[in-house]
């Protein structure tokens, strides 16, 4: 077996201009989940 240790992904949150969705989300091209627009400001 492989001893790997998991780091602690760091999220942030993001809302959704287009449907006011927010959630967490991580990495350079953040879409919403709900809409899928990529219209997303972090909060």
């Amino acid at each position: 077996m492989a001893d790997i240790k998991m780091k602690k992904l760091k999220t942030k949150k993001y809302r959704c201009l287009d449907c006011e969705n927010e959630f967490k989300g991580m990495g350079r091209r953040i879409i919403c989940p709900s809409c899928q627009s990529d219209n997303v400001v972090e909060i």
